[in-house]
Parts: C-alpha cells; sequence; structure tokens
C-alpha cells in the first residue's frame, strides 16, 4: 500500500477534526440511550495539585475543564469551594505548584512551564503550545486566600514561603525573592555555586534549608542571612536531598546517596543502590546517620511518588518510603537511629504519602482493600507513626488518592470511580461523613453511558501472570464480532485502573479507551512488567526496555488473550499508545503486523540506542569502559528499527515537536524508515506541544485523529471493511 500524500493526509486530518468539533455533548440523560461523542467524553473536569494549609483550615487545588485551568480554594469549617482564578482560555499554560503561607493565609502558585520535562528546552524557553506570539515566562502568582484578585509576583518557579511571610523561589536555579504583593522588585537572595532546588524554611521562618546540586555530589544548604555564611550540613562525596526540619527547628533530616564515580557500572545489569538517612545540627555542628538500606536490590532507592517521602513525625521519629521488601512501604526510625519499624505490612503499595497536623500518624493511598480487585484501585488509609496497623478510610469500587490534612480531624483527597471523573472531596480522619466539594463546572459530563471496565489476567510466554483492564461495553451482534484494540501505557512506571486515573495524561487515555469501548470496540488496557503495583520485582523486571524487551511479551499475549476473546474478530486487532506506550505499539507492528492489523504511536521511543546515545554522558576518559558498548548493541536490537523489515501494518504518528521527554528525532527519523520501505503511515505533528500536550485543543486533534484512523483500519461499524 503506498503511503498518503502530504495533501491527503492534511485532508483526511481537517476531516477528523472538524468531525469531533461538531459532534454535540451529549448530556447525562441521553447518553444511557446512545454512545456519548468524542469531545463530551474529552470534557471531563480533573482536579490535580491538592495541597492543604500548613496548620490546616485551608484547602487549594487546580480545576482543569477542557483546557481552561482554574485554581480553586475551599475553607473550614464548611469548606465551600471558591474559585479563585477566572481563567477562560485554553491557552497551555500549566497551574502547578500550589503553596500556602504557614498561617494559611496566602496562596502563591506557578503559570506556564513543563513540570514533567526530562530536560529543558534549549535556551531554557518556556512552552508555547498556543504559538502566542508573547513568549511566555515561568511566573509566580499570589492570592490572599480570604478573597482577591490574583497578582503576578515575579518570574520564577518551585516557591516557599516563610512563617514571617517571605517568599523564595528558584530563577536560573539560583533563589531569589520578591514581596508576596507584587509590588516589588525580585532580587536574588543569596549566591550559592551550586545548582539550587528544594528550598525548605525552617519552622520560626529565620532560616532556608536547600539543595546544592554540583554535578556529581549535592550538599544540604542552610541559608540564615545575608550577614553570615552559608552552611552546609556534613559535606561529603555523596548526593544528598529532600531537607525535611524537625517540628522544634532545630535539626535537618536528609537522605544521601553515593555521588557519581567509581568503576563504569554496567548498563546490562541491574545492581544495588544504597541510600542512607542523616540527621543534623541546623547550625552543621554535629550529625549521623540514622538509617541505611541494606545493600541489596530490593534496599535500593525507591524510584516512586516522591521517591524517600521523608517526613519528621511526633516523637523524633522519621518516617520514610523504601521497598526492602519487594513492595513500597512505609517505615518509621527515631532520629536517634535504630532499627526501623514497618508500619505498612502486606502485598500492596503505599503511594501518595501526607502527614497528619499533630505530626502523630501518617496518611496515605494504597492499591489494597477488602475486595479482591483493590489491587487495581486506590483507597486512603491512615497509620500511627509509631506503630504498624493502618486503618481503612474508604473502600468499594471509588478511586480515592492524595490525601492531605484539612483540619484536625479531616482531610481532603480526590475521588473518582469507573464512570465519575475526578473530583475533590473531605473526610473525617475515621473514614466516616465524606463529601464531594462539587464546583459545578460539568454538569453535562455522561458519566452514565460509560462502561465499568473488568480485570482480567493472562500469562506471558515466560510464565508471568499480567494484569489487565478489559472493556467492552455490550455483546456483538451474532455474526458480527468486534474488533479489538490494546492500550499500552507509558512510563514505564505506571498503573491503569478501574476508574479514572490520577494522571491528567492517563485520563485522556481512559476517556479515549471509554470511547472505543462505547462504539464498536473491544479494549484491553495491558499493565505490563515494568509497571508498578504488583511489587519491585515486577517495576524492576530483568532484560526490559533497552536490556531486551522482555515486556513486550506482556503486550503480545495480550493480543493473543484478545484473539481467544469471544465475540472480538482475531483478524481485526490494532493498539495504541503513548510515550513508553508508543514504543511498544512501535514493536508491535514492527514484530507482529501479522496479529497487530493497525496502530497509533503517540510519541513513542524507536531506536533505544540513539536515545541512549543522546541522554547518556560521554565515554568514560580513563581506560575502565563497562559494557557500554554491549549495552548500545542490545538496546538497537530491543528497538522497533532492528525489525522495520518485517513492518506492514499501518500506524499513525502523531509528536508535539517541543517535547522534553522524548526527542522529536525518534518519529522524524521513523517516519524516513517507513518511507523508504513503502510502509503505510500516517502523521499528525504538534508545532510548539510538548510530551504531555499542554492543550485541550491538541488532545482533542490527537484523539480524533486516533480513532478515525483505528475505524478507519479496523472497521468498526461490523463489515470489516477499513
Amino acid at each position: 500500500m503506498p503511503i498518503d500524500s502530504k495533501a491527503r493526509r492534511r485532508a483526511g486530518l481537517a476531516a477528523v477534526v472538524a468531525l469531533a468539533l461538531a459532534a454535540p455533548v451529549v448530556t447525562t440523560a441521553a447518553a444511557a440511550s446512545r454512545p456519548p461523542g468524542l469531545e463530551a467524553l474529552l470534557g471531563y473536569p480533573f482536579e490535580t495539585g491538592l495541597v492543604a494549609a500548613p496548620g490546616g483550615g485551608a484547602v487549594a487545588w487546580v480545576e482543569m475543564v477542557r483546557g481552561v485551568r482554574n485554581v480553586w480554594v475551599a475553607r473550614a469549617p464548611d469548606f465551600t469551594p471558591r474559585r479563585v482564578t477566572a481563567n477562560t482560555a485554553d491557552d497551555g499554560q500549566e497551574l502547578t505548584q500550589l503553596t500556602f503561607s504557614p498561617d494559611g493565609t496566602m496562596l502563591v502558585w506557578a503559570r506556564g512551564g513543563d513540570h514533567d520535562a526530562n530536560w529543558p528546552a534549549e535556551g531554557g524557553l518556556a512552552p508555547d503550545p498556543a504559538s502566542d506570539p508573547q513568549q511566555p515566562l515561568v511566573t509566580l502568582w499570589s492570592a490572599p486566600v480570604a478573597g482577591g484578585a490574583p497578582v503576578k509576583v515575579a518570574e520564577g518557579d518551585a516557591p516557599a514561603i516563610s512563617a514571617s511571610g517571605v517568599l523564595a523561589f528558584i530563577r536560573d536555579r539560583q533563589v531569589w525573592t520578591a514581596p508576596l504583593d507584587g509590588k516589588g522588585k525580585a532580587e536574588r537572595l543569596f549566591f550559592d555555586r551550586g545548582k539550587d532546588a528544594e528550598l525548605s524554611w525552617s519552622p520560626g521562618g529565620d532560616r532556608l534549608a536547600f539543595v546544592s546540586r554540583r554535578d556529581d555530589h549535592a550538599f544540604i544548604g542552610v541559608f540564615s542571612g545575608t550577614d553570615r555564611p552559608l552552611t552546609y550540613l556534613a559535606p561529603s562525596t555523596g548526593r544528598d536531598d529532600s531537607p525535611r526540619w524537625s517540628l522544634d527547628g532545630r535539626k535537618i533530616a536528609f537522605t544521601r546517596r553515593p555521588g557519581e564515580g567509581g568503576p563504569p557500572p554496567s548498563m546490562l545489569q541491574a545492581r544495588p543502590e544504597p541510600w542512607s538517612i542523616w540527621v543534623a545540627d541546623a547550625d552543621g555542628a554535629a550529625a549521623h546517620r540514622a538509617w541505611a538500606s541494606p545493600r541489596t536490590i530490593d534496599g535500593s532507592y525507591p524510584e516512586v511518588e516522591g521517591e524517600a517521602n521523608l517526613t519528621w513525625a511526633a516523637g523524633d521519629r522519621l518516617v520514610f518510603l523504601a521497598e526492602t521488601d519487594n513492595w513500597q512501604h512505609l517505615y518509621s526510625v527515631p532520629a536517634g537511629g535504630g532499627e526501623a519499624l514497618l508500619l505498612t505490612p502486606g502485598a500492596f503499595m503505599v503511594e501518595h504519602v501526607a502527614r497528619s497536623l499533630d505530626g502523630r500518624s501518617m496518611l496515605f493511598d494504597a492499591n489494597t482493600g477488602a475486595d479482591a480487585n483493590d489491587g487495581e484501585r486506590r483507597h486512603l488509609f491512615r497509620v500511627a507513626a509509631d506503630r504498624p496497623g493502618p486503618t481503612a478510610l474508604t473502600a468499594g469500587e471509588s478511586l480515592d488518592w492524595t490525601p492531605v490534612a484539612a483540619t484536625q480531624s479531616r482531610l481532603a483527597y480526590v475521588t473518582a470511580g469507573p464512570k465519575a471523573p475526578p473530583s475533590v472531596a473531605v473526610i473525617a480522619m475515621d473514614g466516616s461523613a465524606g463529601r464531594a466539594l462539587a464546583t459545578g463546572s460539568t454538569p453535562d459530563f455522561p458519566a452514565a453511558g460509560l462502561v465499568t471496565p473488568r480485570p482480567v489476567t493472562f500469562t506471558a510466554a515466560d510464565g508471568l501472570v499480567i494484569h489487565g483492564d478489559l472493556f467492552d461495553a455490550a455483546a456483538a451482534p451474532a455474526g458480527a464480532p468486534k474488533p479489538a484494540v490494546i492500550f499500552v501505557h507509558g512510563g514505564p512506571r505506571r498503573q491503569m485502573l478501574l476508574g479514572w486515573h490520577y494522571m491528567d495524561y492517563y485520563t485522556h487515555a481512559y476517556a479515549v479507551n471509554q470511547y472505543l469501548a462505547t462504539h464498536g470496540y473491544v479494549v484491553l488496557s495491558v499493565n505490563y512488567r515494568l509497571g508498578i503495583g504488583y511489587g519491585r520485582a515486577f517495576n524492576h523486571a530483568p532484560a526490559s526496555g533497552f536490556r531486551g524487551a522482555a515486556e513486550y511479551g506482556d503486550v503480545l499475549a495480550g493480543g493473543r488473550f484478545l484473539q481467544a476473546l469471544a465475540g472480538v474478530d482475531p483478524r481485526r486487532i490494532g493498539i495504541w499508545g503513548g510515550s513508553y506506550g508508543g514504543y511498544l505499539t512501535a514493536m508491535a507492528l514492527a514484530r507482529n503486523s501479522d496479529l497487530f492489523r493497525a496502530g497509533v504511536d503517540l510519541h513513542g521511543v524507536h531506536d533505544w540506542s540513539a536515545t541512549l546515545g543522546r541522554e547518556l554522558p560521554p565515554p568514560p576518559v580513563g581506560f575502565e569502559k563497562g559494557d557500554r558498548d554491549a549495552a548500545m548493541a542490545t538496546a538497537f536490537r530491543s528497538s522497533p528499527v532492528a525489525d522495520l523489515s518485517r513492518w506492514t501494518s499501518p500506524v499513525l504518528l502523531i509528536q508535539g515537536d517541543d517535547d522534553r521527554n522524548v526527542a522529536f528525532h525518534e518519529t522524524v527519523d521513523l517516519a524516513r524508515r517507513l518511507e523508504a520501505q513503502g510502509a503505510p503511515f500516517e502523521e499528525l505533528v504538534l508545532p510548539n506541544e510538548i510530551h504531555g500536550f499542554l492543550r485541550y485543543g491538541s488532545w482533542l486533534a490527537a484523539d480524533t485523529a486516533t480513532v478515525s484512523f483505528l475505524g478507519r483500519r479496523l472497521g468498526a461499524d461490523g463489515s470489516g471493511k477499513p
């Protein structure tokens, strides 16, 4: 089949986008009788960035609806939501870093940027996904919590506010300050030779702790005033991070990992990544190691949400997250040192963590509960900081995450379900009296017309059991089996759930999977190895990624599972996914075009060796070279381009050309290779967009192109004709 001409691709894209824009918004009443349209499904509300005032009494979050982002607050005792900003445009400018002043009277946030990027853009440019002729900047804004218009404070990011009302923030990797009311000029607070991050004021507000990153090592610094030298706590050759003040402000706890150096590590074999927790006097007079991880693979530094999640709790104890028993669990250790106490035993994963206001307990969500399928959900729990035994606060089909202490007796969190999109709610510390904080932003969302996915398992060729979520709206008419689609998530450290997701990228994916399921497809979302939720060994599976692509076997097993499923047409199976899911989509088309008849590849990696070549530091200047050459060869063999000669199925390639996570060249290069061998492909390039598209309009274009392409190639109308 010849490659579509550019004119045909442009005309086809224009047609499918116009079709989506013309689709009516389906009301809740009508959704039960006819499938919801794509634009209606993508109009879900998404609540994110939930934070609480340090002393309680108020919470704040960001709501995004059809690309329009606004900051909301709710104050005790009634927690009635109030919108702080009045944005109406899909401008693609993030609202992040919500930060309360310690007294809870002021709220600061950052506007703009790409806070999920792996690397900054050339020249440090902020994203401009709306192609605004005026260059966007990352700026800080503030507003009184009690009410008042927001004001722009300064250009900068990562704000921290002291008890005395001093704002510190990061600009050009240095620490700056500016008046909260936006009426004064920003100035650098102090000079440090490192690249500064992780700002943390002392409880009294007179000292500022920070991380000074210095390439192969990093220090914890303390700023005590412009007339006093900076203090560095127990400086070493290690990489120190996560400074946390004791409740009395006298000490600082932090994590330490070895600095870069030593013999070249193997790129093909996993090795222990030991770490430790240190406690130092804030004046730098003394420091000691309070805990050290075992030097085992499971004892390695946790590469999970919040990483170590280090917290100083009441009773002079430190709470942290580690995976020493193959699961992400909370542990507690005396600040003076001693044995770590496991607080959350069991075969489940602790994810988002917060401390209660009195410091005596920890609040968290985890994939466990009374239901056998809770491993694919999130529920809320509370556990004492000094003894094991979590108490469940939520249960059932809901998905609940990111708890924060709203008052001494209540917490706020985000809740969702199989049909209900995310919303902020409050609940008592004993799990009673829960209620949603409704903003009323999406009264016509077609929740009633959605599908409730069900969990399934299947076995990969090497015997590993793989979990998946199956979407199937209704049985196919007699003699008319359905087409089916595999969805592959990105990350890869992610887990798709039995409902709406806590990450905006995957809420989009969930909405598209719902659309496909309600429009004639069977959809299988595969939680392949390397994902979270099933233990560290699963999350760090050997011979995966550029080391051998073992996880592709799980995707292939999912395809075989669909082929054998009653009501599925085994000749019409497609695949789609983004980022790491784009890589696995390309792998499926390159290795098994006989099974996967079409695919949509959003910003995937296509040549691991090229990716490693861009991201790795230069080869060692000394004699020892390690296994770099062998790793590069393995990386190429683990890539779609290594099997390109077997790629015959059509593919739609989608990417923004300001991607800071996967180089845009990955898509450019693959397109040229497919073109050279006459393999059919279409492309949708979004100028100035980043990896996780910032504009609703971009998602609508990408998702519309996706469902149109799959419909044309797989024949979702039951005819079997593309």
